[in-house]
C-alpha cells in the first residue's frame, strides 16, 4: 500500500495496527549521500573516528551527481513534493502546543481563544488613534447584529493581524457574554473574523469545536512523525541496511537535533530505538563473511536466496499488494526496505542451523541474534567497521599511520612519490592540503618523521601526534567558548541583580556551576571456528522480550520505556533456562 498526504489520516490506524503485530521493522530512507563539501574523500576519510563520521550539516542541497543518479533510477522528485506527508520534530511540536496552550491561558471566558490579553476584560482597551474608527465601525456592526432577529453571523472584512488583536481584545471587554469570535481563512489565505450570537450553552460547544478543530490541526502537523513516534513506542527491532545515515536522519528530522557529543548521540538513538540491526554489518560478521562475498543489498538479496541458505515465503494480505523480487524495484525505498527484512530473515533463520537439534525459525527476539544489535555499519573506515550505539568504540592503535600536509598544488602522484622508500602505502585524502598516509610497517614511521624535519614545503606527523594536538585545540576552544558563556552570563546575572534591586524584589540565583592492537580488518568472532560446533549443545531457548503498550503515546513515554528496555535486557540472567548464552557464538569482534 502507497501512502501519501491525501490518504495519511484515513490509513494511520492500519499503520498502527501493523506496527502492533509486527515482529520486526525493516526500513530505508533512499538517503543519496549529498553533500556541499570540497569533494566526497574529504567528508568520508578512511581514518575517520566514529565522532567525526556522525557530524553531518543540517542542509537542503542539490548535487548534481546525485540527483542524476536518483533520476536514472526512476525516482519521482515532483511526487516528493506534491504528496510528501508533512512532519515536525519534537521540539517544533512542543512550540506549536505552546501556541495553543498560550491561546487557551489568554481566554476570559468571552468565547474566545486567541489575542486576548488575561486583564482585558477588567478595562478598557487602549486603541492607537489610527485605529479608533476602524474598531468604532467593527462596534457599531456588532451592535447591529444584537438588535437583528433574522441574522445570526457577522463575517467581518479581513484584516491584519494587529487589527484582529485590538477586536479581539475590545469585544471580550466590551462583550463578556453573548457573542462567539473566530478566526478563519479565505481560498486566497486572507485571515477574517466571524462573530456569532451566541447563548451559554453555544458558546461552550463552539468552544469545544474549536478545540477539537485546533488538536486536528496539531495533529496534521506531526504528520509522519506519529509513525516513528509508535514505532518507537513498540521497543521492536529496527532493521536496516548499511544504516547509519537513515538512523541519524529519522532521529533529526522527526524526534529532535542530533547532538554534538557522540555519547549523546548513542544515548539519544537507543532511547527512540532500543534495538536496531544492520544486515550489512551482520553479513560482513562470522558465519556469514567465508559464504557471503558482496554485502551490497542487491547482491546479498541474491545470496541469500541460494544453498545454504532458506530465503522465505512470503504471501501478502488480501488487498495489499507486495513486491516482487524477480522484478527488481531497486533504489525505491519500499523495495530496499522489503528485500532487507527478506535478507534478515534468511540470516537469522541460518543461525538457528547451528542449535542442537536444529531451528527452521529464529525470531527477531531470539538470543542468537542480540551480539548484532546495536552496531552500525561504518562505510570507508579502514579499522573501525561499525558504531557502537552500546559503549566505547573501536580503538585502534594506528601506529603506522602518519599525517601529512603539503601545497594545494600537489597531487597523488607527489604523495608516492614522497614515500617511494617505504614500499606500499595508502593514501586517505582530507582535504587539499592534507592526508593520512598508511605505511606498511610501524617501525618505517619515525623513520619518515626524521625525514621531513628539515623539508620547507610538507610536514610529516605521526598520527597519535595529530590527534594529541587536534584533542588540545578542541580543549582550548571548549574552555574558550565556556568563559564566555560564563562572562556572559556573569553580566547578565549583575544586570538582571542591579534591576531586581532598583525594584525592591528578592534577588536569588544557583550558581551553574579500551585500545586494542589491530592488524588487518578482520571479521572473526573471538571464539575460535574450530571451538564452535563443541560449544553448541542442548535446546536453546527463545524467550519473547516484553512488549510496549499502545503506538500512539508520546515519544517521552517511549523514551522511558526504550530505557526500561535496555534496563531489562542487562538484568536477562544465564540462569533462566540459558546454561550458556548462544550469543556468545556469534558475538561480533572487540577486535577487526
Amino acid at each position: 500500500m502507497e501512502i501519501i498526504r491525501s490518504n495519511f489520516k484515513s490509513n494511520l490506524h492500519k499503520v498502527y495496527q501493523a506496527i502492533e503485530e509486527a515482529d520486526f521493522f525493516a526500513i530505508d530512507g533512499e538517503f543519496s549521500g549529498i553533500s556541499d563539501g570540497p569533494s566526497v574523500t574529504a567528508l568520508t576519510n578512511g581514518f575517520d573516528t566514529p565522532e567525526e563520521r556522525s557530524s553531518p550539516d543540517v542542509k537542503f542541497v542539490c548535487q548534481s551527481s546525485s540527483i542524476d543518479f536518483l533520476a536514472s533510477q526512476g525516482f519521482d522528485f515532483n511526487k516528493v513534493f506534491r504528496n510528501g506527508i508533512p512532519y515536525l520534530n519534537q521540539e517544533e511540536e512542543r512550540q506549536l502546543r505552546e501556541q495553543y496552550d498560550e491561546k487557551r491561558l489568554q481566554s476570559n471566558g468571552a468565547g474566545t481563544l486567541s489575542y486576548v490579553s488575561p486583564n482585558t476584560s477588567k478595562c478598557p482597551v487602549t486603541i492607537p488613534e489610527d485605529q479608533k474608527k476602524f474598531i468604532d465601525q467593527v462596534v457599531e456592526k456588532i451592535e447591529d447584529l444584537l438588535q437583528s432577529e433574522e441574522n445570526k453571523n457577522l463575517d467581518l472584512e479581513p484584516c491584519t493581524g494587529f487589527q484582529r488583536k485590538l477586536i479581539y481584545q475590545t469585544l471580550s471587554w466590551k462583550y463578556p457574554k453573548g457573542i462567539h469570535v473566530d478566526t478563519l481563512e479565505t481560498e486566497k489565505k486572507e485571515r477574517y473574523i466571524v462573530i456569532s450570537k451566541v447563548n451559554e450553552e453555544e458558546r461552550k460547544r463552539k468552544e469545544q469545536q474549536k478545540l477539537a478543530k485546533e488538536q486536528e490541526e496539531l495533529n496534521d502537523a506531526v504528520g509522519f512523525s506519529r509513525v516513528i513516534h509508535a514505532i518507537a513506542n513498540s521497543g521492536k527491532l529496527v532493521i536496516g541496511h548499511n544504516m547509519l545515515l537513515d538512523v541519524m536522519h529519522t532521529v533529526h528530522q522527526f524526534c529532535c537535533p542530533l547532538p554534538v557529543d557522540l555519547n549523546e548521540f548513542k544515548e539519544m538513538t537507543t532511547c527512540v530505538f532500543p534495538r536496531l540491526l544492520d544486515t550489512k554489518l551482520m553479513a560482513s560478521t562470522q558465519p556469514f563473511k567465508d559464504i557471503i562475498n558482496n554485502t551490497s543489498l542487491a547482491e546479498l538479496e541474491k545470496r541469500l536466496k541460494e544453498t545454504p541458505f532458506n530465503p522465505p515465503k512470503v504471501e501478502s494480505a488480501e488487498g495489499f499488494p507486495s513486491y516482487d523480487t524477480a522484478t527488481e524495484q531497486l533504489h525505491e525505498a519500499g523495495y530496499d526496505a522489503y528485500i532487507t527484512g527478506l535478507c534478515f530473515i534468511s540470516m537469522a533463520n541460518y543461525l538457528g542451523s547451528f542449535l542442537s537439534p536444529p531451528k527452521i525459525h529464529v525470531s527477531a527476539r531470539s538470543k542468537l541474534i542480540e551480539p548484532f544489535f546495536n552496531k552500525l555499519f561504518l562505510m570507508r573506515v579502514m579499522d573501525i567497521p561499525y558504531l557502537n550505539l552500546e559503549g566505547p568504540d573501536l580503538q585502534p592503535k594506528r601506529d603506522h599511520v602518519l599525517h601529512v600536509t603539503f601545497p594545494k598544488e600537489w597531487k597523488t602522484s607527489d604523495l608516492y612519490q614522497l614515500f617511494s622508500a617505504f614500499g606500499n602505502i595508502q593514501i586517505s585524502w582530507i582535504d587539499d592540503t592534507s592526508a593520512f598516509v598508511s605505511l606498511s610497517q610501524p617501525e618505517q614511521v619515525q623513520i619518515a618523521v626524521n625525514t621531513s624535519k628539515y623539508a620547507e614545503s610538507y610536514r610529516i606527523q605521526t598520527y597519535a601526534e595529530y590527534v594529541g594536538k587536534k584533542h588540545k585545540e578542541k580543549q582550548i576552544k571548549r574552555k574558550w567558548t565556556e568563559d564566555t558563556w560564563q562572562e556572559d552570563e556573569r553580566k547578565r546575572l549583575n544586570t538582571q541583580c542591579i534591576s531586581y534591586a532598583l525594584q525592591n524584589h528578592y534577588y536569588h540565583t544557583n550558581s551553574l556551576t579500551a585500545t586494542s592492537a589491530v592488524g588487518k580488518r578482520n571479521l572473526s568472532p573471538s571464539p575460535a571456528e574450530a571451538d564452535l560446533e563443541a560449544r553448541i549443545s542442548g535446546d536453546i531457548s527463545d524467550p519473547e522480550l516484553e512488549q510496549t503498550e499502545s503506538c500512539a503515546e508520546p515519544l517521552s513515554e517511549g523514551r522511558k520505556k526504550a530505557k526500561k528496555l535496555k534496563r531489562m535486557k542487562k538484568d536477562l540472567s544465564p540462569a533462566g533456562g540459558i546454561p550458556d548464552s548462544p550469543a556468545k557464538l556469534f558475538e561480533v569482534p572487540d577486535t577487526w
